[in-house]
Order: structure tokens, then sequence, then C-alpha cells
């Protein structure tokens, strides 16, 4: 494989793009669903490669069809690497430009915002996991680390999914990735719609507290496009570009994030081989991107304590994780096996309708008895970044309160930082298909058990402190 194929596989991604977004302008069924293009593209990659419109060119006897589709094998080989390599520059950027408060401070302005996300991520384990060991292990033979493909999936989203392909293709699950990619799918297509349904549900019922009519979105909002009249800053110039370009310099420190996350990992997998690899081996397995998110936290408050942390603006940030995370969902969905989730049909039908079901039903039942005030507006929050991504979760978030006139945004954020380290793609995440591999699925079972009682139990107990003393209101409990 040569340089100019690696360019042109590039170019080809970057065209599809485009074929995505003239289409969410285009289509008003993808605008109703709020569909990300990168979502749509890689659809149609995946519907002109090899796994569709390779399959037809071969029964049809199309022979330059039948290798690639209308893409070249070298292409596709390209596009499979970009997903594994990306991740690592999706987790290190994000608290790199951010403010890090202690714990104690995230734990009193989003006490019960971080125990329903807790909630959400520990209970897709001890759902998956449940259906794996008492259901389809035994009716279809499936690997036990399939417990583990509802977080990664829903919670972890298309970026995870890719991520996590390498370890579980070594550890002997290689259909894993296929499925949790697709799953990834149905979580997020599935979260926005049942979404935007609970929201409208809910201002029919009186349960929202900032809208009080019909849920309408601008014709600008459903293409994805800013009107002509609305300035909206991209990022902030923290460098003059006499010296450096401000992008540049930002760029920069993410590779040096994900170096960290780097030597972090080798350094931790040679204490377990000189140590304990003979009897226990898990680090080996520990893909990288989760200890490239540590090394961004490390960056982080160095550059603080040296008085220079404003020379990161995170915004900038969000525009180099936004552009990684299209290019590996585009590519990740594009070379993604139809093959492997046809063969296991029947395991990711169940996951994904149990992934669903639970999430609703979660976020109907439990999240009001633990979000003391505006419940609806935040804990949409966390349920859209559970079925999908966070920008999932942001996008509900902000059709619930278009103005930010709740405490949803400051309390989502807060608990980002202390949840985004463990789950939907953290450490947790990462460990847990290793974890099963070696231990069995029971431990792991046990203790995401405890964990989902222990984050609801100290959810609803936070939130009857809170009324007591007066301060339901997260305004109220921020300055109290």
């Amino acid at each position: 494989m040569s340089p100019n194929h690696v360019g042109f596989a590039l170019i080809l991604l970057a065209a599809l793009f485009l074929v995505g977004k003239w289409l969410r302008v285009r289509v008003r069924w993808i605008q109703k669903i709020f569909l990300p293009s990168s979502i749509i593209a890689g659809f149609l990659a995946l519907l002109a490669g090899p796994q569709v419109l390779g399959r037809v060119g071969e029964a049809a006897g199309v022979g330059w069809l039948a290798d690639g589709g209308v893409f070249t094998p070298e292409i596709l080989e390209v596009w499979a690497a970009l997903p594994s390599l990306l991740i690592s520059v999706v987790f290190a950027t994000l608290f790199l430009g951010a403010s890090i408060p202690g714990p104690r401070r995230v734990a009193r302005l989003a006490g019960p915002q971080l125990s329903v996300g807790l909630a959400f991520g520990s209970g897709q384990y001890v759902v998956g996991l449940l259906l794996v060991i008492a259901v389809l292990g035994p009716l279809f033979g499936i690997s036990p680390m399939a417990g583990a493909l509802i977080e990664i999936g829903f919670e972890g989203g298309h970026g995870t999914a890719a991520g996590m392909r390498p370890v579980m293709e070594e550890l002997g699950f290689e259909e894993g990735a296929d499925l949790a990619l697709g799953m990834a799918t149905i979580g997020l297509v599935g979260g926005i719609v049942i979404g935007i349904a609970v929201i409208n549900w809910g201002v029919r019922t009186g349960r929202t507290k900032v809208l009080k009519g019909n849920v309408e979105q601008s014709v600008e909002e459903q293409k994805g496009l800013y009107r002509r009249d609305e300035n909206i800053p991209a990022a902030m110039m923290t460098s003059r570009p006499a010296s450096i370009e401000p992008l540049t310099l930002h760029v920069a420190v993410v590779g040096i994030a994900i170096l960290i996350g780097y030597l972090i990992l080798t350094a931790l997998q040679w204490v377990e081989q000189a140590l304990w690899a003979d009897t226990v081996e898990l680090l080996a397995f520990v893909p990288l991107f989760p200890l490239a998110m540590l090394g961004g936290v490390v960056v982080q408050l160095v550059m603080d304590w040296r008085g220079i942390g404003h020379l990161l603006d995170h915004q900038m940030m969000l525009r180099i994780q936004g552009l990684a995370l299209d290019f590996l969902i585009l590519a990740a969905i594009a070379t993604l096996s139809l093959t492997a989730i046809a063969a296991n049909w029947e395991v990711f039908l169940v996951l994904s309708v149990a992934g669903v079901v639970f999430c609703t039903g979660f976020l109907l039942l439990f999240v009001p008895k633990v979000i003391p005030d505006y419940w609806l507006e935040r804990g949409i929050a966390d349920f859209g970044q559970s079925m999908g991504v966070t920008a999932t979760g942001l996008i509900l978030m902000r059709i619930a309160d278009p103005h930010d006139e709740s405490p949803a945004m400051e309390a989502f954020g807060y608990k980002q930082l202390f949840f985004e380290p463990f789950f939907g793609g953290g450490l947790i995440t990462a460990a847990s298909v290793p974890l099963i591999y070696q231990f069995g699925p029971w431990p792991l079972l046990v203790v995401m058990s405890v964990l989902f009682v222990v984050a609801l139990v100290g959810g609803m107990s936070y939130r009857k402190r809170l009324v007591a003393a007066g301060t339901a209101d997260a305004v109220h409990a921020r300055q109290a």
C-alpha cells in the first residue's frame, strides 16, 4: 500500500462527507431524526463497498465489483485502520482546555447527575451480562464477552466500538466489534427518535419546566446549518499565527497527550509482565485511547500549574475531536462486516432491544426519583449519551432547554469530568472485555450490580437530602 493509496482514501472520505451533508440538507426524514452526516456517508460507503454492491457484483458475474465494490482493497485497508488510530485523538481532547475542578465540587454540583450516569452505564453491563449468562450463551453459544457489547456500543458509541476491535480480535471475539458497531447505530438513531418523543410527551403532560408548547426546530437546525445572521465562533485564537498557527499548537498538544498515554500504558504493561503476567494478564489487552484521555488530563493539570492553561481553548479541542470522530465513524461504518451481524442476528437483536428498553425505562421510571428538579431537561442528556454519544445527549438537551434556562448544562458538564474517565470508552469500558476473558462474566456482573444499586440508592437518598434542605434546584445547590 503506497502513500498515494492513503491520500486517495482520505480524499474519498472527504467527498463522501459532502454527499452525506447534501442528503441531510435535502431529505426531510433524515432531518427529522437529526442523523449526522458521518453516519449517512458511512452507510453510503457500506452500500457501495464489498458487503453490499460487491456481493451483488459477484452474484451478477461483474468481476471488478466483487473485490471491494466501487472501492479498491487498498482503500478499504486504509479505512479499516483509521478508527483504532483516531479514537485516541477523540479521547485525548476530552479534558484539554477545560477547567478540572476537584471531586468534592463535582459531587456537590452534580451528585444526582453523576448517580444517573453511573446507573445508566453499570446497568447496561448488568442487563447484557445477565442475558448472555442466562439466554444467549446457552442458546447460541456466543462468547461471554458479548455481555459488554451494550455498554460498548450504546454508551461508548461508534468510536469506542471501533477502538475495541483490535482487543476483541486478539481475544478471539472477532465478531464483537461488528456487533458493537451495529448496536451503536441502533442506539444513536433510537436515542434521537425516542428522546424527541419523550420531550414532546413531557411537554404535553406538563413534565417539562422550560418548554410549554410544541417542540419546534427551525429549518436551519433540521438541516444542521447556521443562519447567515448567526455569529457562532468556532474557537478562540490563543497564539499569534506569525509564530504558530493556533490549530497547529492544539494538534501538537493532542499529540503530546497521546504520547503520555502511550508511555503510561507501556509502563503499566511492563510492570504487569514483570510481576504477575504469568498468573493473570490484563493490561496487555487494554487499548491506548483511555490512557490518551489520562494523558490529556496530565497535560492540562501541568499547564494549569505552570500558569499557561489559557493557551489551550476547549472549543478548538472540540473541533479537533469532531473532525477525528467524523472520519472515525464514516470509516468504521464503511468497513462494517454485515456477515458477522447476520451470523449472530439473534444476539444482535436481543441485546439491541434490551439496551433500548433498559435506557428508556430507566429514564421514565427512575430518573425522576433521582434528579430533584428539571428531571427531564437534565435526564434527557444522560439518556441520549447512554444510547448514542455525548453529542446525542447535548442535542436532546438543547431541544428540551434551547436557551439554557435550567441547570442541565452545568450539571451535565461537571458530571462528565468524573464520568468519562471510566464509562463510555473510559477505563472500565476498555478493561471490561479483557476482564471477562480472564475471569468470566460473574465478577464483572457482581461489581456492576453493586455499582448500579449504590448509584441508584445513593442518588435517591441525595435527592431527599437536597429537597429537605430546600436546595432542590441545582442553582441553589451551587450557591450553598
